[in-house]
């Protein structure tokens, strides 16, 4: 009895170590493919980059490098107001006054001004008696 059971073991040991040999070379063939699609895929981009994206960047250098700086300050600038401009915001602390693209942003609260020489919502750092808080 003991030879059928070392036949036994035997065929076990024999058969765990052809499926071991199995899991190895599908490791090894995974492991292969699995590197030559990263290959394929980093051509890829690289030809991706190459056509579309390399040439788009050199426009957007060339245009970068045509546009004058002094156009884009010119283009931003700020509006101080005065007593026929935006009276009511004349020493107001959320006068903002910026022109940005071409549109002066007034305030946060009244982004257009306001129409007359009073204004509610008006705190300033210094005492104007002509316009106290829309009185």
């Amino acid at each position: 009895m003991e030879d059928w059971q070392k036949d036994l073991a035997k065929a076990i040991e024999t058969a765990a170590d052809e499926v071991e040999q199995f899991f190895t070379g599908l490791a090894e063939a995974l492991e292969i493919a699995i590197d030559e699609v990263q290959t394929a895929v980093g051509a890829e981009i690289d030809r991706q980059w190459q056509e579309f994206l390399e040439p788009m960047l050199e426009m957007y250098l060339e245009i970068e490098e045509e546009t004058n700086d002094s156009e884009l300050i010119s283009y931003n600038y700020p509006v101080e107001p005065t007593a026929e401009k935006y009276p009511a915001c004349r020493g107001c602390r959320h006068y903002h006054g910026q022109v940005y693209g071409g549109n002066l942003l007034v305030c946060g609260m009244h982004p257009y001004g306001q129409e007359d020489a009073h204004c509610r919502d008006w705190e300033g750092t210094i005492d104007r008696p002509d316009i106290a808080n829309g009185d």
